[in-house]
């Protein structure tokens, strides 16, 4: 059985009424005879004390599995929390990956079955027809929804941002945490969603909007419970991290969330390079590793991977330009940074350019932006499923 809680044919009835109006509508008598039956209850949130009521059902019925979903991360994580504790499962499904972007428009014949000198990068069939498809990922990839109905597609901000960001920003936020001043939480967001993969701190925010900064920090708080944005600290040159984190970097769950609030992007414009930047975050947020960025007085590297060991294991510079495979002096701060760390090489997003060149005793592999965060998605599914000891799908 499936069912979109939020029709209003079902307001007012618990969950347990609907799933008596459904044995009725089947004539089946009953659900106990007949195995195990699977009932999924879509927008849940909306439905008052439903982790109540769903709690009952399970309990009341052995041999139902229910699923819960709902646009809500914030409100499904907090009831689920309180009164779910060892009969829920929480599972986070984050926006489309770029793999998945692709398979879902039967386009990944774009790239190939990477060969030894790839790194493990899928390289591409046709680079432009790629690059193409991933402008199309940034500007309105993040969701099914849009990415299926051509009728969306053709306004996509009218759906990202009335049925997901107003919807969470008006009314489930506040709802859920007793916010009052909405416009100004609505005024952050739009704040951090222009300025993502950009530094900023707590004074300049607060400077800049003349709202506290103890209001600033619960405001981001609340954002990422609804997995609007994630909140990224900075190390220092010896990748170690701050006591105080003054500093720190915000992106976007979803680099298509920016376009739908202000304007698409071209391959040419100047918020190319955080909107990359943030896709290639993007694609690691379906995973644990926990990413940081380097700072320091002189210098920064994009992406570093502390590990277990809380060392750098890897490092990462985000472009959408061919040039710095001809000026790898511009890339000084990342080469030193793997010299004081040990790392022997490091990878550098280009637009289309694939190079493998040494400089300064570090090996730098310079791979397409689109093909990396194509890799990056495909692998982190196949390593969930081999986790879950499925088949690896190559």
């Amino acid at each position: 059985m499936y069912v979109s809680v939020e029709h209003p044919v079902f307001n007012g009835l618990s969950l347990d009424q609907i799933l008596e109006l459904f044995v009725e509508a089947t004539a089946r008598g009953s659900l106990s005879g007949t195995g195990i039956s699977y009932v999924f209850f879509d927008e849940i949130q909306y439905l008052r004390d439903w982790e109540l009521h769903l709690k009952a059902l399970v309990d009341t019925n052995p041999h139902v599995r229910a699923a819960a979903s709902g646009s809500s991360a914030a409100a499904l994580r907090l009831k689920s929390m309180e009164s779910g504790a060892g009969r829920f499962s929480d599972m986070m499904l984050p926006p489309l990956t770029f793999q998945e972007f692709l398979m879902l428009l039967d386009k990944e014949r774009l790239l190939q079955e990477p060969t030894e000198g790839d790194q493990g990068i899928w390289p591409a069939v046709d680079i432009e027809a790629l690059n193409e498809e991933f402008i199309h990922y940034l500007n309105f990839g993040g969701y099914p929804e849009v990415v299926l109905s051509e009728v969306i597609q053709r306004a996509p901000e009218q759906f990202i941002r009335a049925d997901i960001i107003e919807k969470v920003l008006l009314r489930d936020l506040p709802s859920l945490y007793g916010i009052q001043d909405i416009p100004e939480l609505n005024s952050l967001f739009t704040t951090l969603a222009y300025n993502t993969a950009n530094e900023i701190s707590l004074d300049e925010l607060s400077k800049q909007s003349g709202v506290a900064k103890n209001t600033i920090k619960r405001y981001i708080g609340y954002l990422e419970a609804a997995f609007l944005v994630r909140v990224v600290h900075r190390v220092d040159r010896a990748g170690k991290r701050f006591e105080r984190q003054n500093f720190f970097k915000i992106y976007l769950t979803n680099p298509s969330i920016r376009a739908a609030l202000f304007a698409p992007v071209a391959e040419g414009d100047d918020s190319m390079g955080s909107l990359v930047e943030t896709a290639v975050f993007a694609q690691w947020f379906h995973s644990d590793v926990q990413l940081h960025y380097a700072r320091w007085h002189n210098g920064e590297v994009d992406i570093v991977n502390l590990g277990q060991s809380l060392r750098p294991q890897w490092a990462v510079e985000a472009k959408w330009s061919d040039r710095i495979v001809e000026h790898p002096e511009e890339l000084v701060s990342l080469t030193g940074f793997c010299a004081a760390n040990g790392l022997s090489a490091a990878t550098v997003t280009t637009k289309t350019r694939v190079e493998t060149q040494p400089y300064r005793g570090v090996t730098i592999e310079y791979r397409p932006a689109s093909t990396y965060c194509y890799t990056v998605g495909r692998n982190l599914v196949a390593h969930w499923l081999d986790r879950k000891g499925a088949k690896v799908l190559k």
